[in-house]
């Protein structure tokens, strides 16, 4: 088991089982030593400030990062083969009046600088946005570098 799966295990975090992309994407992409992952949705549903707070979106925002790191261990085999997190995008279904989009991504940044300390500090955009697919509450996307081989 890797060193970040036991880090996982630890925290009572488990990675679900890869999903396949469901249109015509790659789940991830490398170009030299970045990796790109798509776009994942979090399996809560509904609207932040409407149906869920903020407590429930970080929770959405966990859910999407977990499934966005079971895509990265399949393609590249080992997750301590991330060097660094460089940035993250979010993308929180809001309401109308809903403003704490940074607080509900802030469940995705928080699961990775627990994983990886210093390394998983990252640049991050926070967005609300009027519907995700699915009726998911919350979308994130990742920029890595990993080590050399």
């Amino acid at each position: 088991m890797s060193r970040i799966e036991d880090k996982l295990q630890r925290m009572g975090e488990s990675l679900p089982r890869p999903k396949e992309p469901v249109a015509n994407y790659l789940g991830c992409k490398i170009s030299g030593n970045t990796l790109y992952a798509s776009g994942r949705v979090s399996l809560t549903r509904g609207e932040l400030g409407t149906d869920l707070d903020v407590a429930q979106g970080q929770i959405a925002a966990k859910e999407a990062m977990l499934d966005i790191l079971s895509i990265i261990k399949s393609e590249i085999g080992d997750l301590d083969r991330i060097q660094s997190v460089e940035k993250m995008i979010g993308f929180v279904r809001s309401g109308p009046s809903f403003t704490e989009q940074p607080k509900v991504i802030d469940g995705a940044s928080d699961l990775l600088v627990n994983l990886f300390g210093a390394a998983g500090q990252h640049a991050r955009t926070a967005t609300g946005v009027a519907q995700l697919p699915f009726g998911a509450a919350v979308q994130l996307e990742l920029i890595l570098r990993l080590k050399d081989d």
